[in-house]
């Protein structure tokens, strides 16, 4: 009598197991992928972002990073927020002193939903942070990174600086939008028509902290 291969009778189990298992995960996925579906492809017709989308997206680096208090750690332990960049050297220029005055009306602007959305400034110099900025950066993550490790992540607009946008990362941990340089009250009223959509977008599976 021939001898039963075992292999193959395990096969037909092995193989309904790995379907069952990729139907979880396609489950666990799907408000994910719905959310951004949405925001991404299936566009009203008229509408129009206000932020440039970054295609492809870049998640977060492993860069090293450390806090005003010394405290080190690494980019990718923001994970899991909306987070609004702003990118400046310590002793914060008049430019980099308006990003970070709107990067604060934003969030506020945002009610409810605020605690859903991060303010990080990332310093991508040596030069000590001015005391005068620190009672504005309470509510804020103040981090500063190599330069030319974040420079290989973030990238301004043609003929930009990289201090001159606010950059927005998504709860994945994906640079995804470069707002426009340069920003006034008018700019960033149509930001916030994008951060709103975002959120809105996202509501079913993000949820405020991490």
């Amino acid at each position: 009598m021939p001898m039963l291969d075992a292999s193959h009778a395990r096969a037909p189990g092995t193989v309904a197991g790995r379907w069952k298992m990729l139907a979880v995960l396609l489950v666990c996925a799907a408000p994910v992928i719905a959310s951004y579906f949405t925001y991404y492809v299936i566009r009203p017709e008229g509408r129009r972002n206000f932020g440039e989308l970054i295609d492809p997206q870049r998640p977060l680096p492993a860069l090293a990073t450390q806090a005003l208090d010394g405290q080190k750690g690494t980019l990718p332990a923001l994970k899991d927020q909306w987070l609004l960049i702003t990118v400046a050297g310590g002793a914060c220029d008049a430019r980099c002193e308006t990003n970070l005055y709107f990067q604060r009306q934003l969030r506020e602007s945002l009610g409810k939903e605020k605690e859903r959305l991060d303010r990080v400034w990332l310093v991508n110099d040596e030069v000590a942070v001015r005391e005068a900025l620190r009672p504005a950066l309470a509510a804020s993550t103040v981090l500063r990174v190599a330069p030319a490790e974040l420079a290989k992540w973030l990238e301004p607009a043609a003929g930009q600086r990289l201090q001159d946008h606010l950059y927005l990362v998504d709860p994945l941990g994906n640079w995804m939008m470069r707002f426009p340089a340069d920003m006034d009250a008018e700019a960033a009223a149509k930001a916030k028509r994008d951060l709103e959509r975002l959120l809105r977008a996202s509501s079913s599976w993000d949820k405020e902290g991490r």
